[in-house]
């Protein structure tokens, strides 16, 4: 698995987790980096999965805002836990990381859907972020 694969992945878990304990994104992170140094089990955070939670963190009201306006149908708290994780970090890679080719950012985001969330989640993921994308030029603020 590429080192990019697995920061996102991490990043995933990270908001998850966040987002299940009502805790900071960045609290977690910390704690996750503090059981890596004292337990060998525990994947290591890397610097792309930093500075993805963190992205995220910056940018949250404002992803929160684009999920909610763009998912038709979908209010953020009517979402599986797992679509909406996947789409606050992938909102963010997409919007914000301007060195991640869209196609790459889509894809990411289908792949950990379908690793971790339902049969529907990755086309549910993948046109949301597409209707992104393509409004991506007037969304960054």
């Amino acid at each position: 698995m590429a080192a990019r694969n697995k920061a996102r992945k991490r990043a995933f878990q990270i908001l998850f987790e966040s987002d299940q304990r009502g805790v900071d994104p960045k609290t977690v992170m910390a704690d996750w980096i503090r059981l890596a140094r004292t337990d060998d089990r525990q994947p290591p955070v890397t610097e792309y999965t930093m500075q993805l939670v963190e992205g995220y963190a910056a940018n949250a009201p404002r992803i929160d805002e684009l999920l909610a306006t763009y998912s038709v149908g979908w209010t953020l708290d009517r979402m599986p836990v797992v679509d909406r994780n996947v789409l606050r970090l992938s909102t963010y890679e997409l919007i914000w990381e301007d060195e991640v080719p869209d196609a790459v950012v889509l894809d990411e985001a289908v792949q950990l859907a379908k690793e971790f969330s339902t049969d529907e989640s990755p086309a549910f993921v993948n046109g949301l972020l597409a209707r992104l994308k393509d409004l991506k030029p007037t969304l960054r603020r």
